[in-house]
């Protein structure tokens, strides 16, 4: 099956980007072998971007998609809103303050095919930004959600991507997620299957940047969610449960000492700090336990209102269902 591409580009507050973005896409795509589509997605803009987005909607045709969300809902929100609307077996994202080059999409496809990846990351090798204000918390943070996930790439903040469609339809993204899409994709795939390659990298020539060194600590917070996440999505019990055990045994083992002290050797443990000590840690484990047990009655109800599995089957066109038959003897 021939594949199609859906190019998906979300903007905020970018008037002065949208056509020029737009036209840099119908430009590089323009004899492009595969058939694409243009999504473009307004992430509620307060100035004249949406109305940018119509104009080009009239002169280019039905190949470009508009997107109007009815307020700024965020990066990660406005990137899913295209994503759902995206008709492609392979998608595309990348930013709309031309600081990506659209001409960089073919060669990316045609990686992302020959070597049968589910997600290709653009890397900004020669990264056109200021050095303390954005590369070096950048490489900082590379390198620590690399070491947190396992999934080691150059460049998690670069928004050019290509992805398989079948994979990212079992991805929901949410609140600033945009940053982990590697991190979530493997969830569902092998780190094997995603890969990198270095992509090109624009100044930015007008408009403002949406993001400052503010966007760090929300880095390190949403880091945190995703290596819980990742590891315990399915047994969230298990580290609650760990964290209560080994409160409980600290606990344990300082009441059987005092004890020891107090019914044996008759002294007095009225006044030791070590018996607030082991009473708290006692305390503490039996809410551990205990929000360890609700987490996973939750995790069951996710599962099983959602519909969804605890597994992703990739998709085989060698084998159909109807297909199946019993053996007979």
């Amino acid at each position: 099956m021939e594949e199609t591409v859906s190019v998906i580009v979300p903007f905020y507050n970018e008037e002065t980007n949208v056509r020029a973005m737009i036209e840099a896409v119908y430009s590089a795509l323009k004899n492009y072998e595969l058939e694409w589509e243009l999504i473009v997605v307004d992430d509620g803009s307060s100035d004249k971007t949406v109305d940018k987005m119509r104009e080009c909607k009239a002169e280019f045709g039905d190949s470009l998609c508009v997107v109007e969300l009815q307020r700024n809902y965020g990066q990660t929100a406005s990137m899913q809103a295209g994503i759902d609307k995206a008709l492609g077996s392979l998608l595309v994202t990348l930013d709309g303050d031309l600081q990506n080059d659209p001409a960089d999409i073919p060669a990316m496809v045609k990686e992302l095919c020959d070597r049968k990846l589910d997600l290709l990351q653009g890397w900004r090798k020669k990264r056109k930004d200021k050095l303390i204000m954005r590369k070096v918390p950048s490489k900082i943070a590379n390198k620590l959600i690399g070491k947190v996930t396992g999934v080691y790439l150059h460049d998690y903040g670069c928004s050019l991507k290509v992805y398989r469609a079948s994979v990212m339809k079992n991805v929901r993204l949410y609140g600033e997620m945009h940053r982990f899409i590697p991190a979530w994709v493997a969830m569902s795939v092998p780190p094997s299957r995603i890969g990198e390659r270095v992509v090109n990298h624009k100044e930015r020539v007008s408009g403002e940047s949406k993001y400052g060194i503010s966007r760090t600590f929300r880095v390190i917070l949403d880091l945190l969610f995703v290596w819980f996440f990742m590891r315990y999505r399915a047994r969230p019990g298990h580290f609650f449960g760990s964290i209560g055990l080994a409160l409980g045994a600290i606990g344990s083992l300082s009441l059987i000492w005092l004890g020891m002290q107090k019914f044996i050797m008759g002294e007095d443990i009225g006044s030791r700090p070590l018996l607030l000590i082991g009473v708290l840690f006692m305390i503490a484990s039996v809410q551990f336990l205990t929000t360890g047990i609700l987490a996973e009655l939750l995790s069951r109800i996710y599962f099983e209102s959602s519909k969804r599995r605890s597994y992703v089957a990739r998709e085989n066109e060698l084998f159909d269902d109807k297909e199946r038959s019993w053996n007979k003897k």
